[in-house]
């Protein structure tokens, strides 16, 4: 019988099967944060347990760690104590920790991969609804909560439901000036943010096999934005070349035989989907929110729906049917998990070289981790958005989310290339509209969302 990549990734991780459609499934690479392992690591020193194998286990520092003078303590109390907390966990219980001040830090689902400790055919969790970002390199990678992230580290193992399977698959060439987070975005809109529910998304066809890992780790980040378990695209050539010489990948014979299986669990020609989703990206613009969830996006050159919940607007100070393209913005934030790979700087700073952001707007620029942080210094990257009027940051979440020091201020518009526009979510008050690092070059350049494709 005919399978797909992700039935074939579970019956290969299945220890034993239990009544119903449960079973307890291996995990091959858990990953852990300072926001969702605390309370895990309590639940295993009252009850005397040890990490059960700390060598697949990765830590690191991301949601709550500053980006700006990193070589000093935190300042926020919570934040500090969050992180201090993590230092202390990992020491009792021997994991490898990527910490504030190591060469290795940074948002969790940017590390995993620039270090090849993500790879196809695996199996991973971590304490982040994002971990579905891994899924690009064709693998099962799901976020967990608090409870299994204990079960996890205690057992290797977690008790599942498995999930049904979806297939959305997008042929044709992306216009210029569309990206990967426009694609993504695009996707979202028209399935809604409950789309995919209870489901595992494969991508496939010739517009997702046309793009980089970098994008397609941006395709699968924002999988959960429709209500999907996660998200995974089968690995090819483009992968392969990625993981290539990569810290953590095998290494020559090792290398040749991963291949050789990395091919094989390649979805089956016939095999079953659940729902299958097909989309022309021929016909994708470049997309902007202009809700409070993700599925409320639009073509930049497109007017706000006229059925858009009267809440949302009130929120985002916004009216139905008016031109998005011209709204007034405040604040770009380039970064977060979606979009802070050392590509996503590249482009941007391709964009706006050699030109000035709009007086009015203030511009972060953070790097996913210190890896992409010290590219972005020697090729010049950073040096032409300081040039521009942006702050090119240290390291870490930031802006993303209202857990640490970069907050938007209550009130503010910001053009954001993260991953979720609910209320409050960058800070109390602010507003989000989420967009592609190119597009939010263009905004904070003309200080009011843009079309791109006029800079273009």
């Amino acid at each position: 019988m005919p399978k797909t990549l992700f039935d074939k990734i579970w019956d290969n991780h299945v220890v034993s099967t239990l009544p119903g459609n449960r079973c307890v499934l291996y995990i091959d690479r858990h990953f852990i944060h300072e926001v969702t392992s605390p309370q895990a690591f309590t639940g295993l020193k009252a009850r005397d347990i040890d990490v059960f194998r700390p060598k697949q286990v990765t830590a690191t520092a991301d949601h709550n760690v500053p980006t700006i003078n990193q070589h000093l303590d935190i300042k926020e109390p919570l934040s500090r104590k969050q992180v201090h907390t993590l230092i202390q966990n990992c020491q009792d219980f021997g994991i490898e920790l990527f910490g504030l001040g190591h060469d290795k830090q940074g948002i969790v689902h940017v590390i995993g991969p620039e270090q090849g400790l993500t790879r196809p055919g695996m199996t991973i969790v971590c304490g982040d609804s994002h971990t579905s970002t891994h899924g690009a390199f064709g693998n099962i990678a799901f976020g967990i909560g608090t409870s299994q992230v204990e079960q996890v580290l205690a057992t290797q193992c977690l008790i599942m439901d498995k999930p049904k399977k979806m297939k959305i698959q997008v042929d044709g060439t992306l216009q210029k000036g569309v990206t990967a987070k426009d694609l993504i975005l695009h996707v979202i809109s028209k399935l809604t943010t409950g789309g995919a529910t209870g489901h595992f998304v494969e991508y496939a066809g010739s517009a997702i096999e046309s793009l980089s890992m970098e994008a397609r780790m941006t395709i699968c980040n924002m999988s959960i934005e429709m209500g999907a378990r996660g998200g995974l695209i089968a690995p090819d050539q483009t992968t392969f070349d990625y993981l290539k010489d990569k810290e953590h990948a095998p290494k020559g014979e090792d290398w040749d035989n991963a291949v050789e299986f990395w091919k094989s669990i390649q979805t089956d020609k016939g095999a079953y989907y659940d729902v299958e989703h097909h989309f022309d990206g021929s016909q994708i613009e470049p997309m902007i929110t202009y809700g409070t969830n993700p599925g409320m996006g639009i073509s930049v050159s497109e007017q706000i729906p006229s059925d858009v919940p009267k809440d949302a607007l009130e929120y985002m100070g916004l009216s139905a049917n008016a031109k998005i393209e011209g709204q007034k913005i405040d604040y770009v934030f380039i970064g977060s998990c979606t979009n802070s790979r050392i590509e996503d700087l590249r482009e941007a700073a391709k964009l706006v070289k050699d030109k000035k952001i709009a007086d009015h707007v203030t511009g972060f620029i953070v790097p996913g981790s210190k890896k992409v942080e010290a590219q972005a210094e020697k090729e010049g990257l950073a040096e032409i958005f300081r040039d521009a009027g942006f702050e090119f940051r240290q390291a870490g979440c930031s802006a993303c989310l209202g857990m640490n020091e970069d907050k938007i201020p209550n009130g503010k518009y910001c053009v954001s290339t993260s991953n979720r526009n609910f209320k409050g979510r960058q800070g109390p008050g602010s507003r989000t509209f989420l967009a592609s690092p190119i597009s939010a070059i263009a905004a904070a350049i003309h200080g009011e969302v843009t079309d791109v494709r006029k800079l273009l």
